[in-house]
């Protein structure tokens, strides 16, 4: 298969490396293009108002992996694969491997789930994965899940988005795969204020992560179901989160419409007291 390989960490992120490689020893046809430097946490940004540059470069990947440094945020280096560097499309689209999780209401914030969501808007299956912690660093067991995926994302019948987060644990102890839905992740945001040299104020962020409570835990569920099926579907789909926790490989498809279905009516039937007309 021809596979696009993109990040927010950075060309010389061991992740992104171990995954390109270990798909191109694959048999695979693997092209990096990702940003020349961390951008993490960048979402869906996109350069607009100054020029991007892109780079071939050598010897830090296989030999038959093709690389690109790029200077924009990741939906930058897809969107630019896909237009201008790639002679044609590839069959899939990987982000990743992500050193840290990206679980719940983090994909929001994510350059790595936005460099896969990039491939999803052009109709291509795509695939973010993360490893759900900041100090662990084996990257393989994510790398070998990921090349047991990739051939059967063709046997999907619509292109999808699927954001895998992989638990930082031994491969022996990983418990297996199951399909998650996205839990909440709340962040007690901490701003450490500081002064600069000059005497000026400045504000360092660090977000604190709170962990998913049960209340949380029916966040987002369908409207139309009664309390009973709600119960069978939680049971079914667990959160991402509470999966990750219990050393499952999580999989969760998303996609980019952000539309509330189940609020529509409701909305409709609001109208009249909401608005003058």
């Amino acid at each position: 298969m021809k596979l696009l390989i993109s990040n927010d960490d950075g060309i010389f992120a061991t992740g992104i490396r171990t995954l390109a490689n270990s798909l191109a020893d694959a048999g695979h046809e693997v092209t990096v293009v990702c940003p020349d430097r961390e951008r993490s946490a960048t979402g869906h940004g996109i350069t607009m108002h100054r020029p991007i540059r892109a780079e071939q470069v050598t010897s830090i990947y296989g030999d038959s992996v093709k690389a690109w440094a790029c200077s924009g945020n990741p939906a930058d280096c897809v969107k630019l694969a896909l237009d201008a560097l790639l002679e044609s499309a590839p069959d899939c689209v990987l982000s990743g491997i992500n050193h840290g999780a990206n679980l719940g209401n983090d994909v929001l914030y994510s350059g790595t789930v936005s460099a896969a969501m990039e491939g999803l808007l052009e109709g291509i299956p795509s695939v973010a994965i993360s490893l759900a912690s900041f100090s662990h660093s084996d990257f393989q067991p994510a790398a070998d899940y990921a090349c047991q995926l990739v051939p059967k994302l063709c046997l999907l019948k619509q292109p999808l988005l699927l954001n895998l987060n992989i638990p930082p644990v031994a491969q022996a102890k990983i418990q297996g795969v199951t399909v998650a839905r996205l839990g909440v992740r709340r962040y007690r945001d901490l701003f450490e204020k500081r002064i600069d040299p000059r005497g000026k104020t400045y504000y360092w962020l660090a977000g604190e992560v709170v962990e998913e409570s049960e209340l949380d835990s029916s966040h987002g569920l369908p409207n139309a179901l009664s309390p009973e099926q709600n119960q069978d579907f939680m049971g079914r789909f667990p959160t991402d989160a509470k999966a990750v926790k219990a050393n499952y490989i999580t999989m969760t498809p998303l996609h980019y419409d952000l539309t509330a279905y189940g609020d529509l009516s409701t909305l409709q039937g609001a109208l009249s007291n909401l608005l003058p007309y």
